[in-house]
């Protein structure tokens, strides 16, 4: 909190792909984080963003979502050079995120790998998730980012690729739009008491004592690979 204000972090990711059959993120990696801070709902322009070298070829489907290609990371840091940095950016926040469980995974995978032992960003931040909120809003309809944009009349035609900061910033818009002012009460429910909340050098987390990793749903899991494949055809 700033202030006694809410901080909110609007985040996104990309990835070198996705895996088909079990948790996405499995054998895969984030190639890029995209995150903008929101206080007193309004834009501050405290960013973060950070392109990453995951260490692994990317996927040609993947290439084809966000353009992203293996030359362009050959220089870019590893995670855990920015780990610190951005775990400092998101901690004590309410983290907004699209299909969260998505984005989540792949992160706690990332600090997991490098932390070696089980970890849960969740337990130090408020997540929320827009595409719940979208579908409560419109049930039975397309709640993809497009469409949200389209239905808000947010203008996105210069989304040709997806990106995470651009993604990020489009989502902040549409979340404002979708609350109404009404996140302080989502995040009074979610919300622990952060002042107990751990830094990042004295994370303690028991090895032996796995925590809840965030996954998508088989549901969600269908209609991401809907939208990749709404992605392509518009692309053709």
């Amino acid at each position: 909190m700033i202030n006694n204000q809410i901080r909110t972090i609007v985040l996104d990711t990309e990835t070198t792909g996705m895996n088909n059959f079990g948790k996405p993120f499995i054998n895969h990696r984030i190639i890029e984080i995209g995150a903008v801070e929101i206080v007193n709902r309004r834009f501050t322009g405290n960013n973060f963003h950070v392109y990453l070298q995951p260490n692994r070829s990317i996927d040609s489907n993947a290439l084809k979502i966000h353009g992203i290609t293996n030359n362009f990371l050959l220089d870019k840091p590893l995670f855990k050079t920015i780990a610190k940095n951005f775990f400092k950016f998101i901690q004590n926040s309410q983290l907004v995120i699209h299909n969260a469980s998505f984005d989540i995974g792949f992160i706690n995978q990332e600090f997991t790998l490098l932390k070696n032992k089980t970890i849960d960003i969740s337990k130090f931040c408020c997540i929320i998730d827009t595409l719940k909120i979208a579908r409560k809003l419109f049930p039975g309809k397309k709640n993809t980012l497009d469409a949200l944009c389209n239905r808000y009349k947010i203008k996105n035609s210069h989304r040709v690729l997806h990106g995470a900061l651009l993604d990020a910033f489009l989502l902040g818009k549409l979340y404002l739009l979708m609350t109404g002012g009404q996140e302080s009460m989502i995040f009074s429910n979610n919300m622990g008491n952060t002042k107990n909340f751990e830094s990042y050098e004295n994370l303690k987390i028991n090895k032996k004592k796995s925590l809840k990793i965030l996954k998508a749903s088989e549901e969600e899991l269908k209609l991401h690979e809907k939208y990749i494949k709404y992605i392509q055809k518009t692309k053709k």
